[in-house]
């Protein structure tokens, strides 16, 4: 009886695999408003209610869709980070994180436009995409908080008006940061993402050739504002104050 259940739960993975692959596919042709079962049945030679069975609806298989993207770039991310000899210096570590997630989307730019694009008329994500969605941003944080506990970040003060927001920023995404490292961090995660996407569709062309040199300049501006230094920089015991409060 385990050998049959087995057998059927490896029929099951393939099937949902090319169902993904082939919906993928259409994604691509047609973009993710215009995303039919029906088409997606027809191209791999099923009859609609067998397709039934792996996603209910449309929705389904766009948050399935969906999820996988987020997991992929967040791997993609985390891996990145990760080959950092040494946990290494807080500034490679970014920019490897954003040259990683850069590189996803210019090779999956389909998968970028479907979670970072429009949204698709009609759908709503449920809360399974939350944590996927997650993954970069927890691994920017991880840098920062990482950074600041080795040696402290310095930002400027926050202006009356934005601390109340920067506090809930903070105690919503990371504790252990003082608020206007949230806040740099939280303007740093939207730029990264808004020059990826201006690359992604075509709002660079014509005035930014050298992308990778633009792209990698950009972000580190972007660490700078974080308050990243290089590791040299705070060494032999250096602790800078954090402003704007704890």
């Amino acid at each position: 009886m385990s050998t049959i259940r087995g057998a059927r739960e490896r029929a099951r993975i393939e099937v949902t695999a090319a169902i993904k692959e082939e919906a993928r596919k259409q994604l691509a042709r047609e973009g993710a408003a215009k995303l039919s079962l029906r088409a997606v049945a027809r191209e791999l030679g099923m009859v609609s209610s067998a397709l039934y069975r792996y996603f209910p609806s449309r929705d389904d298989l766009l948050t399935a869709l969906i999820v996988d993207a987020y997991d992929a770039v967040g791997a993609a991310a985390e891996s990145a980070v990760a080959a950092v000899p040494d946990r290494g210096d807080p500034l490679v570590r970014w920019g490897a994180l954003c040259s990683a997630v850069r590189g996803w989307a210019l090779d999956h730019p389909h998968e970028y436009a479907l979670i970072y694009g429009s949204p698709v008329p009609g759908y709503q994500a449920p809360k399974d995409t939350v944590g996927p969605a997650s993954r970069v941003g927890l691994a920017l944080i991880s840098i920062v908080r990482d950074a600041h506990r080795a040696a402290g970040i310095a930002l400027p003060p926050l202006t009356p008006r934005l601390r109340p927001e920067a506090e809930r920023l903070a105690a919503d995404l990371a504790p252990d940061l003082p608020p206007a490292v949230a806040v740099a961090l939280v303007a740093a995660w939207s730029e990264i993402f808004g020059l990826i996407s201006f690359e992604i569709f075509g709002q660079f062309h014509r005035i930014v050739e050298d992308r990778e040199a633009f792209f990698a300049h950009a972000t580190d501006r972007l660490a700078h504002e974080v308050g990243l230094r290089p590791r040299h920089a705070v060494g032999g015991g250096a602790t800078l104050t954090p402003a704007g409060g704890s």
